[in-house]
């Protein structure tokens, strides 16, 4: 009878360990994994960033779905402007780089740069930029609009968020649609 009462004991033990080890290693389990998965959500979230940033540059307006930003990225080009040649020393207080341009001491070339390649490089896979991270197929959701700040100033500003969170009290989202955040996102 003792035996049997010492043996319940050491599996009410071995039990009661059990569930308190778990207890303590469910929720590290839980935000190493949200750690892992929200790391490559949060890239993707600068990677729409990035591109919103070009595609405004280019148009002077956010875009406003992930067709038009992903056609922009795959199809469209950037320009830059490249400046060739020296105001001599003798001449850098006498004249200014419009003057220097008529006399043909400085040249501007423009040249055209794929967005692709300037922004993520040839090999990004820029179809998935629409996908969230460790889902089945969930789409960020992405808009973009103008609001009126406080001192009547209007500014473009775009909102991309994730739609289907590891963690539903912690939703991940670069730049707002109510607010100047200077695109930041709620991570940073």
């Amino acid at each position: 009878m003792k035996l049997g009462i010492q043996l319940g004991l050491f599996v009410v033990i071995v039990l009661l360990a059990y569930f308190l080890y778990e207890s303590i290693a469910e929720p590290m389990r839980f935000q190493a994994e949200k750690d892992r998965r929200y790391a490559k959500v949060i890239q993707n979230l600068k990677d729409i960033r990035t591109a919103e940033l070009a595609y405004k540059d280019k148009y002077g307006f956010f875009a406003d779905n992930f067709d038009k930003l992903e056609n922009f990225v795959k199809f469209d080009s950037l320009e830059f402007i490249r400046k060739i040649g020296e105001i001599p020393d003798h001449l850098l207080d006498s004249i200014t780089e419009f003057e220097a341009i008529q006399m043909d001491l400085i040249i501007r070339d423009t040249s055209k740069i794929s967005v692709l390649d300037t922004l993520f490089g040839k090999s990004y896979y820029i179809d998935s930029l629409r996908f969230v991270p460790f889902t089945s197929g969930a789409i960020f959701s992405l808009g973009a609009g103008e609001i009126e700040t406080g001192s009547r100033v209007k500014v473009k500003v775009f909102e991309a968020k994730d739609t289907k969170p590891y963690d539903p009290n912690h939703v991940l989202q670069v730049g707002s649609l109510t607010e100047t955040t200077n695109n930041s996102g709620n991570w940073e």
